[in-house]
């Protein structure tokens, strides 16, 4: 079992969301208004509903956290619900194509899929993000960076995003789709406005990456220990993606071998000494990490809830009607990329935790020293 734990609770419209993590060690400096600007940029990106101007997403942290540094206990962290007016809303009998609704009433034995969408929503990732805002404080710890982006959205695909990541970051920053080609924010306005127009909705790519992780985190000796099974169930388990690839992912089914597994050489001037001509694999082999960039690319498809809706059942008196509509965006491809960004962190980070293990910061630190050390005497 993973030594860093993350469970969340909550409803889209209940009074807050929470988000309980376990396993972080004591000592790490905890940052509240880092955990409120990666909230904020979820919050943002073009194409996103009225339900963000709304909300002002704060964390309070309510346990875990002395004098601004974890204890070594779980820490828990609430976000308020301004629209928070889950038993005046109205019952939703009208499933929508694509969403939880119909599902989650047959599994449940109900008739009204409130019950079901208000936890199903996208809403709850809130929670994940600022989990993930705790991880990217401890792997900054160990010089360990994680960075998504936007690559294409509506079926156009933006410039391939290279150089460092300072660089980039000011780039996708700057970009209202969190996208380092500012052509395609052009292109991508456009796209956006008709489908609004049409009452439709659009998915896209999101490319998350992760620089620092040394060899070997993760494992190849049990299925679930594995980083690729649990980084690519991490990035599965966020609302609506339904496709994750690492390195050439299903590219790498269409190539022959000597075109897709990465040479090895020896370089007493790398990191490791061991280094990969390229990284095809995305950063990970059997299991583990090899040292080089992590690369994963998720497929988030349009959002459910459509302004001019599909056609549908009637839960109660099974008559066609038209799905429900709940106030929805029209694209939420740029948020999709800063939950993944910090869903991966969470992952990685707990990989550190149990391969450094340490029951305060220092002793991680110490840990990894130790373990880098060895890989450079290797």
């Amino acid at each position: 079992m993973p030594l860093l734990r993350l469970s969340t609770a909550g409803e889209s419209h209940g009074p807050a969301l929470v988000a309980i993590v376990e396993g972080l060690p004591s000592g790490l400096p905890v940052d509240p208004a880092a955990i409120e600007a990666e909230l904020r940029r979820r919050q943002g990106g073009y194409g996103r509903s009225g339900r963000q101007t709304i909300e002002r997403d704060a964390p309070r942290i309510i346990s875990g956290v002395r004098a601004g540094r974890t204890l070594g206990s779980p820490v828990a962290i609430e976000i308020a619900n301004k629209d928070s007016r889950i038993e005046e809303l109205p019952a939703v009998t009208r499933p929508r194509p694509g969403h939880a609704d119909l599902a989650g009433a047959q599994k449940y034995g109900t008739h009204d899929a409130r019950d079901v969408l208000e936890r199903a929503s996208a809403r709850e990732t809130a929670a994940r993000v600022a989990a993930g805002a705790l991880a990217k404080s401890l792997l900054a710890r160990l010089g360990i960076e994680s960075f998504a982006h936007v690559a294409a959205l509506g079926g156009d695909a933006a410039r391939t995003a290279e150089g460092a990541f300072p660089s980039l970051r000011a780039t996708r920053d700057a970009s209202p789709f969190y996208c380092c080609d500012p052509d395609a924010d052009v292109r991508w306005t456009a796209l956006v406005d008709q489908a609004r127009r049409d009452g439709d909705t659009l998915g896209g790519l999101v490319e998350i990456r992760v620089i620092g992780a040394p060899p070997g985190l993760g494992s190849h000796v049990q299925p679930d220990r594995k980083l690729s099974s649990r980084l690519a169930g991490a990035v599965m388990s966020v609302q609506a993606i339904k496709g994750v690839e690492i390195g050439l992912g299903f590219g790498a089914a269409t190539r022959r071998g000597s075109e897709v597994h990465d040479e090895i050489a020896y370089d007493p001037a790398a990191p490791y000494g061991f280094r990969r001509a390229r990284n095809n694999a995305g950063g990970i082999e059997g299991g583990m990490t090899t040292g080089e960039e992590i690369r994963l690319r998720a497929a988030k498809k349009p959002i459910s809830t459509l302004r001019k809706p599909l056609k549908s059942a009637d839960l109660v008196s099974k008559q066609e009607s038209v799905a429900a509509y709940e106030r929805s965006d029209v694209t939420a491809v740029p948020a999709a990329s800063v939950i993944l960004e910090n869903v991966v962190a969470f992952e990685v980070a707990s990989a550190c935790c149990e391969k450094f293990g340490g029951d305060s910061i220092e002793e991680l630190e110490r840990n990894f020293r130790g373990y880098v050390e060895q890989l450079r005497r290797f």
